[in-house]
């Protein structure tokens, strides 16, 4: 079979077998043509159906070469592994070339985060005159009190705090429930924001339990918290690339950094995984490094 029938082919299969959206059979197929280019190259152009393992090991050791970052690496793994799926449902080949080929380890980045002396610095700057300020400063605390995603923050309702014995109730990915223990410093700054600040606002129909409103009465959005954020960062001199997300991250590293139980933490971030929760003890060995490089005499 050649590659133009072959890759017309793996295009309706996307299309019509996996129900695929015109930007991801795109994907896959521009994927697929870069296999196609490695397959060219040498003096035995290799057609789809005589594409060996050794082959598909050679074509993932030329996208490196050619500079393919890991993601993008791992992407094109799996568009080909998808492409010779479809090869072996319609009879083209009869073994699957792809079916031990492994995909490159992507190196996990490890996020921002600020000490807590930043992010004492954030929180003091912000205007307590304005009610925005007041409101502002109950998301932060609330952020990094119990670690919330800034979506997370953005529905929290009335209804879901239990501040009088420390917990709210939060709902995260996939509508899945949690208790989350929340700070003195959150509960305070929210107590003003509800019982002094948000009264007064005029709230909008159907919004009335979500506890952060905008001056319209309305939920906020992620790029007003995100915003807001970023020009408190500015104000102070802090030069880290800094989000709303960077609140939770520095939430677990404290929590790690203070002896945490990883569980603990993973319970209260709302990971599925203990293995997304373990990047923290990642960034807790780099908290130990910089501690003995800066206080150890032999260092």
């Amino acid at each position: 079979m050649d590659w133009r029938s072959a890759i017309k082919g793996f295009q309706a299969y996307l299309r019509l077998e996996k129900s695929m959206s015109a930007n991801s059979v795109e994907a896959y197929s521009r994927d697929i043509e870069k296999l196609y280019q490695f397959c060219e190259l040498g003096d035995n152009k290799l057609k789809p159906d005589a594409i060996t393992l050794t082959n598909l090991r050679d074509f993932i050791t030329w996208i490196v070469e050619i500079g393919m970052i890991p993601s993008s690496q791992a992407r094109i793994l799996s568009g080909t592994k998808a492409f010779f799926k479809y090869l072996l449902i319609e009879n083209i080949i009869s073994s699957d070339p792809s079916e031990l080929l492994e995909a490159p380890r992507i190196r996990r980045k490890l996020p921002d985060t600020l000490s807590y002396h930043e992010i004492n610095k954030l929180i003091a700057a912000i205007d307590l005159s304005k009610p925005e300020g007041v409101r502002d400063k109950a998301i932060f605390e609330t952020l990094y009190g119990s670690g919330l995603r800034v979506s997370e923050a953005i529905e929290l309702k009335l209804s879901n705090l239990y501040l009088d014995i420390e917990f709210i109730k939060v709902t995260g990915k996939g509508n899945k429930e949690r208790l989350v223990p929340i700070g003195a410093e959150a509960i305070k700054a929210l107590k003003i924001w509800i019982e002094q600040v948000r009264v007064h606002v005029p709230i909008k129909k159907g919004e009335e339990d979500f506890v952060f409103l905008n001056r319209r009465g309305s939920r906020l959005s992620r790029q007003l918290i995100f915003m807001n954020i970023k020009a408190l960062a500015e104000a102070v001199g802090i030069q880290k690339k800094i989000s709303p997300h960077t609140f939770r991250h520095s939430f677990a590293t404290h929590l790690v950094e203070g002896g945490a139980d990883l569980r603990a933490v993973q319970e209260m971030l709302g990971h599925e995984s203990i293995t997304t929760t373990e990047i923290y003890t990642h960034l807790d060995r780099e908290y130990l490094k910089s501690t003995i490089s800066r206080f150890h005499p032999r260092s």
